[in-house]
């Protein structure tokens, strides 16, 4: 996280010590304040977080971390412990200082980078997952830039959520450590980017119903989908995107023959390809699936 390094009764401290004062205030508070220009006062997050936050993004070698507001440099360095690269920006230099210092004596200085810089003006295209401890303001100024991002980019925050973008996922530590918080418990979540759905999609199958029409309307990564085959309406039991997979549950009559399908696609531009299961509780078998964007 930030500290700004103009503020209040404390402006004039040793850095360290400053940053000592500010953590003692926050955790008797038991809540964290922006600063009135948006930035926020550099809190840790504990090892045992940076490890969940790294597990829940199934962080690999290829990918490219971006943290912002990167403090002390840990979960960049973690990561470059795993094998990924790594840059973190921070808008106080004395901890991208430090932060190059962590990497060094780590051993991953060719992976883990830091520089000063305002998280705004940096550009986030590069990265494959980003992480933040930030506020929920600032979290929500960032949600327009995160959203535009290649679809399946992961973005993972410690407690702060977005709004109305839901996580697809959260996890929930208690931390005995915790430096700020009255409840010492850590919320790990995460969204990954979707890829845009929207539209009508015809899809042929000609050994199986035929003409199949999808109607699917998109909020963020939730999708409400109606569904046709030969013109009979099909029930949407449920679907997901994920990034750019989406999946679709569906029952009805196919040729006169009641059956439970899941369909399981990757999207790529105005195409779906994968696959569909159909299931009538006696067999079970597989088909490919392609569909096509009509109309947006």
């Amino acid at each position: 996280m930030f500290l700004d390094r103009g503020r209040s009764t404390v402006t004039n401290l040793l850095p360290d010590t400053r940053r000592l004062v500010v953590a003692l205030m926050l955790a008797q508070a038991g809540t964290v304040q922006a600063w009135d220009d948006g930035t926020v006062p550099f809190v840790v997050s504990p090892e045992e977080v940076v490890d969940r936050m790294l597990r829940i993004a199934e962080l690999r070698a290829e990918d490219y971390l971006l943290d912002l507001g990167s403090g002390d440099g840990r979960i960049v360095i973690e990561a470059a412990r795993r094998g990924a690269r790594g840059l973190g920006v921070d808008i106080d230099s004395s901890l991208v200082a430090r932060a190059r210092q962590n990497a060094a004596r780590a051993g991953v200085a060719d992976r883990a980078r830091f520089e000063t810089r305002d998280l705004f003006e940096t550009d986030l295209s590069p990265a494959s997952v980003i992480t933040l401890y930030l506020l929920p303001e600032v979290n929500l100024k960032l949600m327009p830039r995160l959203l535009a991002l290649k679809p399946g980019t992961r973005v993972v925050s410690h407690d702060w959520d977005m709004g109305s973008w839901l996580p697809d996922e959260t996890v929930e530590l208690r931390i005995a450590e915790k430096p700020v918080g009255a409840d010492l418990h850590s919320r790990i979540h995460l969204w990954v980017v979707p890829a845009d759905a929207r539209g009508s999609w015809t899809s042929e199958m000609p050994g199986y119903g035929g003409s199949w029409r999808f109607q699917i309307a998109q909020t963020l990564q939730v999708l409400d989908v109606s569904a046709q085959v030969a013109g009979i309406e099909m029930l949407v039991r449920g679907t997901r995107l994920r990034g750019s997979e989406i999946r679709m549950v569906l029952s009805g009559l196919v040729a006169g023959h009641a059956a439970h399908h899941l369909f399981r696609g990757v999207l790529r531009g105005d195409r779906i390809e994968g696959e569909l299961t159909i299931s009538d509780g006696e067999e079970r078998r597989t088909m490919s699936w392609q569909a096509t964007r009509t109309t947006k």
